[in-house]
């Protein structure tokens, strides 16, 4: 079963970096990995990062200039650099792709930003 798998989440003091990665499992060119969201608690998923195939890149005005997307197009995997961590950065992180018009969206991963 193919999926999207992500990875690096955690626990850092504010003003810290983290670094997460999604990529797809199975086989790695059927899902393309597009956008990172995330969930506070009590909150609703947000946007915080999209990409395209071409590399356009939007953010949510609330970690512009604080995080980056990119994408590896020959290992078919999406990376969110997170800089300059602030407590209301906490949630559950997704990964969010697309294959055939069908959304698919990784198991998320908890990232917790707290001294």
């Amino acid at each position: 079963q193919v999926q999207l798998v992500e990875s690096g989440g955690g626990l850092v003091q504010p003003g810290g970096s983290l670094r997460l990665s999604c990529a797809p499992s199975g086989s790695i060119f059927t899902i393309l990995p597009r956008a990172w969201y995330r969930q506070a608690p009590g909150k609703e998923r947000e946007l915080v990062a999209g990409i395209t195939s071409g590399g356009s890149t939007n953010y949510a005005d609330s970690v512009k200039g604080r995080f980056t997307i990119s994408r590896d197009n020959a290992k078919n995997t999406v990376t969110l650099q997170m800089n300059s961590l602030k407590p209301e950065d906490t949630a559950v992180y997704y990964c969010y792709g697309t294959a055939y018009g069908v959304n698919y969206w990784g198991q998320g991963t908890q990232v917790t930003v707290s001294s």
